[in-house]
């Protein structure tokens, strides 16, 4: 345990942002994995939906560096082959 004053609200600070990317990233998977039980069911209109959601969700990780850019656009990529197949 941390005996400086500074050194102690880093420990607190650290703790809130671990919470807020745990909850952040928690949120993206499930859309990840609501946009692929869209696609296993074959409903072409839920899918689209989740598709948007879960693209939203890749940018915002990106963006706060929660997730490489890299894995962002790979990862949009996968999503997008996988709508125009059900086409």
């Amino acid at each position: 345990m941390p005996n400086i004053k500074s050194a102690k609200k880093r420990v607190k600070v650290t703790e809130a942002k671990t919470l807020n990317n745990r909850t952040f990233k928690t949120a993206l998977k499930t859309s990840v994995k609501k946009f692929e039980a869209a696609i296993a069911a074959g409903d072409k209109a839920a899918a689209e939906a989740a598709y948007k959601e879960a693209v939203k969700k890749v940018d915002k990780a990106a963006a706060k560096n929660l997730i490489h850019k890299s894995a962002a656009a790979r990862k949009k990529s996968q999503f997008t082959l996988k709508l125009n197949a059900m086409a």
